[in-house]
């Protein structure tokens, strides 16, 4: 995981680390490949090397990023407890949550998935899409076309079963980017171990993916720092050690995060709307805090997002990167870019380095601006997550 060239800023600045997601390597893409391996099925994508085993499950917690756990260790034993023999990916660009289950099903990048944001434009109907509850409705096989992991695990033979909540089964992002297996919706993490549990113990081959987002809901609303999200933290290291003990002998656990997070109080974040020269020049803004995505009027030129770009940058300096979509897609943020995807990123990408965000109060709904939990960049609080394991 290389640091990104700071190659448009025209004065030597220090900005703090940022990666750039290393797309054949260690990324949150080459885990399920990995894990179809396992069962002997080859995806013809980069793949972790993972330990043999009859059977797996796979946990992903949303929004559980590296740092913050090994910042966390007397709240979460368990996990800490793992990290000695776990390994360090990166999440992907954007690091939000729709565009990480992406790359984690399918093990494609976000340029050739296409789920790139929180909320992106659709260029067929020229509205934003909002990726996580799939508002307004868009066909999301069109969308995202590619067979995901869980497909071709499944047409091979081995079973494969997701858990999540009741309101995922079936909703457009599910159908995106997590097709293939049997979907069971349980509201309590104890459910949903009970269920991972019984659906590994027969003498056959199978495949869990089990997924826990409190830890992400109470760092939103409350930031990481805070005693909820310690809570949420306590109890999901207790609901997965839990796991751990109940699974069999020849049965893998994984455990993994979409994104990490860093708190941003609402006075370090920029209002787009108190520069309305700036506003004039964006037709829409997409993407979230800190990873918004500009898109200039229809009609505009490439010369129009370098003129905007440059007015971000005289602006925010060195709080945020800055980049026109073509810099940030020939620096390689969102991997080889298919063509059906360039026209849903933004003209102008603003990811936030320091303790950042780009808001627009005239569009954002008030749920959206409340949030001190924050994430979508490239820094290392928030690309980076755990790949933890554990035998039986």
């Amino acid at each position: 995981m290389s640091p990104v060239a700071d190659s448009g800023s025209t004065n030597e600045v220090r900005r703090p680390a940022v990666v750039a997601p290393p797309y054949e390597g260690d990324w949150l893409g080459s885990v399920l490949p990995g894990v179809a391996s396992i069962f002997g099925v080859e995806t013809g994508r980069a793949a972790l090397a993972l330990p043999t085993a009859k059977r797996v499950c796979i946990v992903l917690i949303d929004g559980l990023g590296r740092l913050q756990l090994e910042q966390s260790a007397a709240d979460a034993p368990f996990l800490t407890s793992l990290l000695p023999d776990g390994q360090i990916l990166a999440a992907g660009c954007p690091s939000t949550t729709a565009t990480s289950l992406a790359s984690f099903a399918t093990g494609r990048p976000p340029g050739q998935h296409g789920l790139v944001g929180y909320e992106v434009m659709d260029p067929d109907r020229g509205v934003l899409l909002n990726e996580l509850r799939w508002e307004p409705p868009t066909d999301p096989v069109r969308w995202q076309p590619y067979p995901t992991v869980f497909e071709t695990v499944q047409a091979a033979g081995v079973p494969v079963v997701k858990i999540g909540n009741p309101e995922f089964d079936g909703s457009g992002l599910t159908q995106a980017a997590l097709r293939g297996g049997r979907f069971v919706g349980a509201e309590r993490l104890h459910t949903r171990v009970d269920l991972a549990v019984e659906a590994l113990a027969g003498p056959g081959p199978g495949l869990v993916y089990l997924y826990w987002g409190e830890v992400d809901g109470a760092g939103h609303r409350y930031g990481w720092r805070s005693r909820q999200w310690r809570k949420a933290l306590r109890s999901t290291d207790r609901g997965l050690a839990r796991l751990a003990g109940k699974l069999g002998p020849d049965t893998l656990l994984l455990i993994t995060a979409d994104h990490g997070m860093v708190d941003v109080p609402h006075a370090r974040r920029m209002n787009l709307a108190d520069h309305p020269k700036l506003a004039r020049q964006v037709h829409v803004l997409g993407g979230e805090g800190r990873f918004a995505q500009a898109y200039c009027p229809p009609g505009s030129t490439g010369d129009d997002a370098a003129a905007l770009a440059a007015d971000f940058t005289s602006i925010i300096r060195d709080r945020a990167l800055v980049r026109t979509r073509d810099a940030a897609i020939a620096d390689g943020w969102f991997g080889p870019v298919d063509d059906r995807v360039r026209g849903r990123i933004g003209d102008v990408l603003i990811a936030g380095v320091e303790s950042f965000t780009l808001v627009d109060t005239r569009t954002a709904k008030p749920q959206v601006l409340a949030l001190i939990g924050q994430h979508g960049s490239l820094t290392e609080q928030e690309q980076l997550v755990p790949l933890l394991l554990h035998k039986g």
